[in-house]
């Protein structure tokens, strides 16, 4: 009886050590993405998990869960034990403006641990060749020289094109029509043609339009100018405190143990650093990030704000 108490106490006692101090990780770490394979998000996924794996001594299982604008991914971890096997690779769609429209089944900020700030995905402010606009300045005076005789286009209702277009109208106080489409894509041919005004656009589908001649960028809506397109000025340079950049970030579910997220933030900003990797953020349109788990959760919260304010303000309805 001696020997069948004193096992059950060095198991309590085991079961209650920090999972550092039990060499985590002894396992593959599954990563979830709530988005289907071949695009950015779990492009992004698969070039950090490689470094991720690396520094952390074991395999980084990505795993597509794509479905409901993320929401089924994401409500996947947050229902997922909180032991640091588990974690998800949000955006600022899932995290942030999918719950400012209240049409998710989890708590953004409840059910999660926010872990890393992966990156940052600025977009550019395209306008047709026609346009007599040269800059951001003179095609916000031209705008407000002519209300609601300017159109713009976005990838849908709800979007985080439809909402950073509108986040302009209201920062710089225009009148411009919304046009949506199904998707960005559908939308650059009118825009080249002339039959659309303007489109924030990612760097990878709006930029080569731009060096073929086609298009002409006016713009980055980064807060300040992107590493990536140096020579191109931030809207904000113009309007001020303009900044609207979909994020990418390194979340656990509620609980994850503060241990675990310190290890899994260290090597996530290790990762980054990585030469390779910035290579392949950059082609993807993405500025590396990092900084501590607490930096994250501020900048989340911010941004959450900033969309949940425009979303009622302008009375916005998603698709």
């Amino acid at each position: 009886m001696k020997i069948v108490s004193s096992l059950l106490l060095a198991v309590a006692a085991l079961a209650a050590m920090p999972l550092h101090a039990q060499g985590y990780p002894t396992k593959p770490i599954r990563l979830v993405v709530p988005f289907p394979a071949g695009g950015a998000t779990d492009i992004l996924a698969r070039a950090v998990s490689q470094k991720l794996g690396e520094r952390l001594t074991t395999s980084i299982v990505v795993d597509n869960k794509p479905g409901a604008g993320g929401t089924i991914g994401s409500d996947l971890v947050a229902k997922a034990p909180a032991d640091g096997y588990t974690l998800l690779l949000a955006t600022s769609s899932t995290h942030s403006i999918g719950p400012s429209f209240g049409k998710v089944p989890y708590d953004a900020v409840a059910d999660f641990t926010p872990i890393a700030h992966v990156g940052n995905a600025p977009s550019i402010m395209l306008v047709p060749n026609t346009s007599p606009a040269k800059s951001v300045k003179e095609w916000i005076d031209y705008a407000r020289k002519n209300p609601g005789q300017l159109n713009y286009a976005s990838s849908g209702n709800g979007t985080v094109v439809h909402l950073s277009t509108e986040y302009l109208k209201a920062q710089s106080g225009v009148f411009l029509v919304h046009i949506p489409y199904r998707g960005t894509a559908l939308a650059i041919p009118d825009l080249v043609s002339g039959k659309l005004d303007l489109l924030l656009d990612s760097l990878p589908s709006g930029l080569p339009h731009v060096k073929e001649g086609r298009l002409r960028a006016l713009g980055i809506t980064s807060a300040k100018r992107s590493p990536l397109l140096p020579e191109l000025p931030a809207i904000a340079e113009t309007v001020p405190g303009y900044e609207s950049v979909t994020w990418f970030g390194l979340y656990g579910p509620k609980g994850v143990p503060a241990d675990i997220v310190n290890r899994l933030n260290a090597a996530v900003n290790q990762s980054l650093q990585d030469a390779d990797v910035k290579e392949r953020l950059a082609r993807l349109g993405i500025e590396p990030a990092g900084g501590t788990a607490q930096q994250f959760t501020a900048m989340t919260n911010t941004d959450r704000a900033r969309w949940k304010k425009i979303i009622d303000d302008r009375k916005i309805v998603a698709d």
